[in-house]
């Protein structure tokens, strides 16, 4: 009924001449239901068509090969659209798909043979000649499998294992080739694994199960082992993208949804368009030998939350990539509140300035100026942040908006006339009068934070910005603010959630320490001592019994040892007693002698007397670091140096090892990284990391003096 509609909106005149009629014929390897992205084609044919200078008369056929595949079907189908079309025939014919093209350019009826065929969709290199006599042009379809997987290991330097999954369909076979063909030259470097002839239940929990360091590559599924059709980009995408535990990369735009990712990708629609601008020069007379071959378009194109889901920095992408689904931003969603503020604040100035110019005139301009009065105060009074113009003499208001007495509890006639201080409205009375030194030296203030008392006694966080600027002679401050209290305390609250979890962590820790140290450890030794005891006692017993006794006391000597200094690394006594100097030392020679990798520790000026949290703060960051060492670097030596300087206390990593990209971004770092981060955070203080690949790696720990010296 679609196609229909289409055809007699095609053939209703534009204007009063009447158009010579041509017929086209869309011949499509799939029907527009069975295949979303032959129906973006056959829409793209149908856009140019409609703006040619003919009437046309558009018939549309699909060979159905993912429902029909069987040869009897489809000499069935040869049958009747021969019977259908010669006596009908077509000025020219489009075929969408390789099936479709094959289908007409081997077919030995002679009004097929004289019609002239223009391809599109088409897999593979440029068709030779499959019937001598007849002519054709037309667009390659070129995916781009080998530029997707160059930048997929580019955007996932870790990637290992590639996953390429398809169907058992006629369509699909042809893209699975595509993607063999193209991976061909990679497959000495990484391990490829073609899911290909499963069903696809079992495909999609093979696809829940995937190794660490894996991708996956989508080719094509409408049919699977078990049978069962699918329409590729509405139903199979989805379900893979949907339960793969690894990135999902695409052929063709059809298929960037239900969570792939993207890549370099062929866009049919634009295949559809310039096919159809060839079918107009042949209808104009041209003939299809003259017309050159062309490549279909590609691009880079993903899909905004499938980057985030998997860490990818939309930085990262190459220039020009298209980005879908992307979140609007700051100022798109709040575009309208920043042109009211901008507006508000330059009426208000045109508005004092018309002031001061009409006042200078005195009678002579009143009704003018009532009217300029009139404009400003409803900008003035009604605006979304609050707004008060005060003197910068002695703070009285002389003016303010409704916005601000919703957000103090103040009213107008109860301000006006009285300044800040009187009304107790700023808990800070110095923050006050240095917001207007500064005022008044600098002559505009930016992204400024205060705090305001309501009337009610609420505390409250307002942020804005003030101008000074002139009333009657007089400076005065010209302030706008936002309340961003309930931002604030939202932040405060992740803040002290994050620090009660370190505490509880720790606390934790020193739990199972102490379990360790004082029960079990115990326990084994005391097991030890009566396994040596009975063996020594055991005059009677055989000589190997005897020696497996002592064999067993060893044993669980070892394991003991093995018990505290997990115990340790829990938590450190050595730390709690002896402070922090002698706990990373400690630290540093266990692990030396654990791991294989010479530490080397010095510090410098280090106070005997820091706090606590602050000492285990630092000493996690070190633990932390050297464990990074030991995962990642590759190297066998390392560095670490505590010292005191003017700024506070400083913690250094240093290692020669492999090394890594220190820029990307912090939703690319593992959680090591981000909890030492967060760490140092609640503690006031920073971290740095300085790496370059095959150049080592530095973490810097900072934490401010006042926090180091507090005990």
């Amino acid at each position: 009924m679609i196609l229909v509609s289409i055809v007699l909106l095609f053939q209703l005149p534009c204007d009063a001449q009447l158009k010579q009629t041509r017929r086209v014929l869309i011949l499509n390897d799939l029907g527009i239901i069975s295949s979303p992205g032959f129906a973006e084609v056959d829409q793209a044919v149908f856009s140019v068509l409609e703006k040619s200078p003919y009437q046309i008369e558009l018939y549309h056929e699909s060979l159905e090969i993912t429902l029909f595949p069987d040869q009897a079907s489809q000499r069935r189908f040869r049958d009747q659209f021969v019977q259908k079309y010669s006596e009908r025939r077509p000025d020219v014919i489009i075929a969408v798909g390789s099936a479709s093209f094959r289908f007409v350019a081997e077919s030995q009826e002679k009004f097929l043979r004289e019609t002239p065929l223009i391809f599109c969709a088409f897999l593979g290199d440029v068709p030779g000649d499959q019937n001598p006599g007849r002519t054709f042009t037309g667009v390659v379809g070129k995916p781009h499998p080998a530029s997707t997987l160059n930048l997929a290991l580019r955007l996932l330097p870790g990637t290992k294992h590639i996953v390429v999954v398809g169907g058992m369909g006629q369509f699909d076979r042809g893209f699975e080739e595509v993607a063999r063909d193209a991976f061909h030259d990679y497959e000495s470097k990484l391990e490829f694994t073609y899911l290909t002839d499963l069903s696809m239940p079992a495909l999609l929990e093979r696809l829940k199960h995937l190794p660490p360091n894996s991708i996956v590559y989508h080719t094509a599924i409408t049919k699977d082992a078990a049978g069962e059709l699918y329409v590729d980009s509405a139903q199979s995408v989805p379900l893979v993208a949907a339960a793969a535990n690894a990135p999902v990369f695409v052929m063709d735009d059809v298929d960037l949804r239900g969570g792939s990712i993207g890549g370099d990708l062929v866009n049919w629609a634009d295949d559809g368009r310039a096919a159809a601008q060839m079918a107009v020069r042949v209808l104009d007379g041209e003939a299809p030998s003259q017309i050159p071959v062309t490549t279909s378009e590609d691009a880079f194109m993903f899909d905004w939350p499938a980057l985030q889901r998997w860490g990818i920095n939309p930085r990262a992408l190459p220039a020009g990539s298209v980005v879908i689904n992307r979140p609007p931003t700051f100022w798109e969603l709040y575009r309208e509140y920043v042109l009211i503020g901008v507006f508000v604040l330059l009426a208000q100035t045109l508005a004092i300035l018309g002031l001061l110019w009409q006042r200078s005139r005195r009678r002579q301009t009143e009704d003018e100026l009532r009217r300029s009065e009139e404009k400003f105060s409803k900008s003035f009074r009604h605006g979304p942040l609050a707004i008060t113009i005060a003197s910068a003499k002695d703070g009285r208001y002389i003016d303010v908006n409704e916005t601000f007495t919703l957000h103090t509890g103040w009213s107008s006639h109860e301000v006006i006339g009285r300044n800040p201080i009187e009304l107790g409205l700023w808990t800070d009375p110095s923050q006050r009068a240095a917001f207007i030194s500064r005022l008044l030296a600098q002559g505009s203030l930016r992204d400024v934070e205060i705090t305001l008392r309501r009337k009610d006694g609420q505390i409250r966080t307002a942020f804005g910005s003030a101008e000074l600027i002139e009333v009657q002679g007089e400076p005065c401050a010209l302030s706008v603010f936002a309340d961003i209290t309930d931002r604030k305390q939202a932040e405060e609250a992740i803040a002290s959630l994050s620090g009660r979890l370190i505490e509880a962590q720790e606390d934790e820790r020193k739990r199972i320490a102490r379990e360790l140290h004082d029960d079990y450890n115990q326990r084994l030794a005391l097991l030890s001592n009566d396994l040596v005891k009975l063996a020594r006692n055991g005059s009677s017993a055989s000589v190997e019994i005897t020696k497996r006794l002592y064999e067993l006391s060893d044993c669980l000597s070892k394991l003991g040892e093995d018990l505290h200094s997990l115990s340790h690394r829990l938590h450190s006594s050595t730390l709690e007693t002896l402070g922090l100097v002698a706990g990373v030392g400690a630290f540093c020679e266990e692990f030396s002698e654990q791991q294989g990798i010479r530490v080397r520790f010095t510090h410098s000026h280090v106070p005997r007397s820091i706090p606590a949290d602050a000492a285990l703060c630092l000493f996690r960051v070190m633990q932390e670091a050297l464990r990074n060492v030991k995962r990642h670097s590759g190297a066998t030596r390392a560095e670490v140096h505590l010292e005191q300087l003017d700024e506070g206390l400083h913690l250094s990593v240093r290692d020669q090892g492999n090394g890594f990209d220190s820029n990307q971004t912090a939703s690319a770092r593992g959680i090591g990284i981000r909890s030492m981060e967060e760490r140092l955070r609640l503690q006031g203080g920073r971290l740095e990391i300085h790496s370059q690949p095959t150049e080592g790696t530095t973490v810097d720990a900072w934490l401010p003096l006042k926090i180091a010296s507090a005990a």
